[in-house]
């Protein structure tokens, strides 16, 4: 396997040029993928963060849906922020009718969990892989209309969850204790967004998974 894999970014919304910036700064080749062609070349893939049912409305348009969720039940590695979560999930909670996962993660994610826009918020969160790695620290995360999980089911890992007290030692508000990062097997997914950050551990910590499985 090349130490410099190929992964794509799925670019029909959301924030592709971001996702395609941290990849390159943790050692990836990154593409767009918008068509079959595109996502057959790719040795894995990042579902971008924007609105999970706009995502899933263009997949159908562009045909993409069922080769992607064909894709993603054959093994290919992907990682998913805030909408990429809920496009990963198996179940969601506080969808719209209709709405539609790829799936393959055994876990149920609750849509816009936070709030709304106006909820926006930033965190320094431990995440397992990185913050408890040889000199880490934690991981300064941005939540945008987030989801968070309700559940996982028993082969999940628990990678980060939302502190019961913010750094100033006051309680925390929403969220306290609900799951924001998690893996399940080749399937990486954060309610947050590490992109924008400056940030590419996240990042870092999926291209390594891709070189180890493929």
């Amino acid at each position: 396997m090349t130490t410099r894999p190929t992964i794509g970014v799925l670019a029909l919304q959301g924030d592709v040029r971001e996702h395609v910036r941290a990849l390159e700064a943790a050692g990836a080749r990154p593409v767009p993928v918008r068509r079959r062609s595109e996502l057959d070349a790719v040795d894995a893939l990042v579902l971008p963060g924007g609105e999970s049912t706009t995502i899933d409305k263009l997949l159908r348009i562009v045909e993409l849906d069922e080769p992607l969720r064909a894709a993603v039940r054959g093994g290919l590695p992907v990682y998913g922020s805030c909408a990429g979560m809920i496009l990963l999930a198996d179940r969601i909670e506080g969808g719209i009718e209709g709405q539609r996962t790829l799936g393959g993660m055994d876990v149920t994610v609750r849509r816009n969990a936070f709030g709304r826009q106006v909820d926006s918020f930033e965190a320094d969160l431990d995440v397992a892989g990185i913050s408890d790695a040889p000199g880490g620290e934690p991981v300064r995360t941005v939540f945008i209309r987030a989801p968070w999980i309700e559940q996982v089911g028993p082969q999940v890992e628990v990678l980060a969850r939302i502190p019961a007290r913010a750094t100033d030692g006051s309680p925390v508000a929403v969220g306290a204790g609900k799951i924001v990062a998690a893996r399940h097997g080749r399937l990486l997914a954060t309610s947050f967004h590490p992109e924008i950050t400056g940030d590419a551990r996240v990042h870092a910590l999926f291209v390594n998974l891709v070189r180890e499985q493929v």
